[in-house]
């Protein structure tokens, strides 16, 4: 049986071909486009990305993708902002010069609270879940995964944090409010736990697609 297709955002910034490989080893048809009709047709999208937020936003308007995106969002479609992608998920910045979001959680993104460690923060660090997900069904609480970055988001709303970790101070590092889900960590460089989280949101993907399809 075929897994999912899901689309890869590709708006020039991030380790796309990383995600896509993952993807694929947990049976989903993973495909990297910015083609918006190729992304309409897809049970399930991901949003990756690492660098500044203000560039990174200014991309993804270029090539229409802010708008799209939405548009699948509204739909229902299962997606998922990693690192970067993540934080693009939300309403504004901080980084650089500040910035405007995609705004599909409410919210900012802010510099980490740090507490004298040094930024970025790189390396594994345990997470803890707030409530039960399908995104994380069969992890261990806690559960390490592997973090690079200075910011995180600051959610409006507390029900959207779905777990934290903490580098000085806590901070949110997993959101969900379906059909959007976001995780600060690299999942793709997380071993078989990060590959266990992508391997639950294809059978979301799935799952999804069936329903819409019935």
């Amino acid at each position: 049986m075929t897994g999912p297709r899901v689309a890869i955002l590709d708006y020039g910034m991030g380790n796309l071909r990383s995600v896509e490989k993952a993807l694929e080893r947990v049976g989903a048809v993973a495909e990297t486009t910015s083609d918006h009709d190729r992304i309409r047709s897809s049970a399930g999208l991901v949003l990756p990305g690492v660098g500044a937020f203000p560039k990174a936003m200014a991309a993804v308007r270029d090539r229409g993708l802010d708008e799209v995106l939405a548009e699948r969002v509204e739909t229902g479609v299962p997606t998922l902002g990693i690192c970067l992608g993540m934080q693009l998920l939300f309403e504004r910045s901080s980084e650089l010069e500040g910035g405007q979001g995609l705004g599909l959680l409410e919210g900012s993104v802010e510099a980490l609270d740090a507490d004298g460690l040094k930024l970025p923060q790189i390396g594994w660090n345990g997470v803890g879940w707030l409530r039960a997900s399908r995104l994380t069904a069969g992890l261990p609480d806690p559960c390490a995964f592997y973090h690079v970055h200075s910011f995180a988001p600051v959610p409006e709303r507390p029900d959207d944090v779905l777990g934290t970790a903490s580098y000085g101070g806590e901070f949110a590092t997993a959101v969900e409010r379906e059909p959007v889900y976001g995780v600060q960590f690299h999942p793709e460089k997380s071993g078989d736990r990060g590959l266990r989280l992508l391997a639950n949101f294809a059978a979301i993907c799935s799952d999804t697609a069936a329903r819409v399809a019935a």
